[in-house]
């Protein structure tokens, strides 16, 4: 990934289990510039007890009366609908990801060709799972929300220890929306000095500064929610950006990407020109005659730069005029 960010355009559930809005999903990021777009890859029966109550934000977005089995069980995609999805990603020039929350998903996406196996915050204790994605010897991107960094730590053994030579860490906050309080930033560069890895950011605060903020901060891979219409019914549409926002998050973050440089303190290309109009040169602050000592007050610094540095004020002190000098004309030794 080097000094390009890679951004993930997280379509997540937000194609309401429907092929058709994820097609125009990939539409979408692909517009935008993002370099990849997400999906989830489970089976309801898999991932969650029948009883399991959803989270406090999906209880204010969805139906009240559900379960999560219920609510997750009409998000699935099939088997048919990753392929579809992943041809069209192809065909659209983006990549397909897709996130495994079970072994067998996991099994799955690897068979269906991913490059980056994407594991999420939930799944950040889960051993077999973090066992199985090592051993697939892919490089991994792993969410590390509601996570302590000693989870951090265990969670990379388990993948390094199968296997994964390639672990980036993306700091991540899971509450929908995040408040920005919350969001704590400098955990990354915590994680990068604690565990020597590349980092990056999950966002799902409101609005796309802080995903901006994070690119600054050196994240190398940036991941966020988008849908194409936040009133969509679903647990994730109000707290994810529309596509006109995902494309000025992506533009924000190229244009940071390009100011962050290479770290070399020296006069820019655009800049140079104009070293010798704003800084200044050693001139006569009066007329001066041939034989005069120059002096602290026969002598001032002014624009333009293309005279005698003022750096060298103190080896033309106290000498003498080389010849008369009118007032702003520069000094020469």
């Amino acid at each position: 990934m080097g000094d390009h960010v890679f951004i993930i355009a997280e379509a997540g559930v937000n194609h309401n289990g429907d092929v058709e809005t994820a097609k125009r999903l990939v539409d979408a990021a692909a517009e935008a510039g993002a370099d990849a777009v997400k999906f989830q890859t489970f089976k309801a029966e898999k991932l969650v007890c029948r009883n399991a109550q959803k989270a406090a934000y999906q209880m204010v977005t969805t139906d009240q009366e559900e379960t999560q089995f219920d609510m997750l069980k009409k998000l699935e995609l099939t088997t048919e609908m990753h392929e579809l999805l992943a041809a069209y990603c192809k065909q659209k020039n983006v990549m397909f990801l897709s996130t495994p929350f079970d072994t067998d998903s996991l099994r799955y996406l690897v068979k269906l060709g991913v490059g980056i196996v994407k594991l999420p915050s939930g799944e950040i204790t889960n051993y077999p799972l973090l066992r199985e994605a090592g051993k697939t010897q892919k490089r991994i991107i792993l969410s590390t929300g509601m996570s302590t960094l000693e989870e951090v730590r265990e969670a990379v053994k388990v993948l390094k220890d199968n296997g994964s030579e390639e672990v980036i860490l993306l700091h991540c906050n899971t509450q929908y929306p995040t408040p920005y309080g919350d969001v704590n930033l400098r955990v990354m560069r915590t994680m990068q000095k604690e565990l020597g890895l590349p980092v990056g950011y999950s966002d799902h605060t409101q609005g796309i500064e802080i995903p901006i903020a994070a690119a600054a901060l050196g994240a190398v891979v940036i991941e966020k929610h988008f849908t194409l219409d936040k009133n969509m019914e679903g647990p994730d549409h109000r707290a994810s950006l529309e596509p006109d926002e995902l494309k000025r998050m992506v533009e924000g973050i190229r244009r940071v990407e390009q100011a962050l440089g290479n770290g070399t303190k020296e006069a820019s290309e655009s800049e140079k020109g104009n070293i010798s109009i704003v800084r200044k040169s050693i001139v006569a602050a009066r007329a001066v005659k041939k034989g005069e000592w120059l002096t602290e007050k026969n002598l001032t610094t002014k624009r333009p730069g293309t005279g005698l540095n003022p750096m060298r004020w103190n080896e033309v002190i106290g000498k003498a005029a080389d010849r008369d000098y009118e007032a702003d004309e520069m000094i020469l030794i």
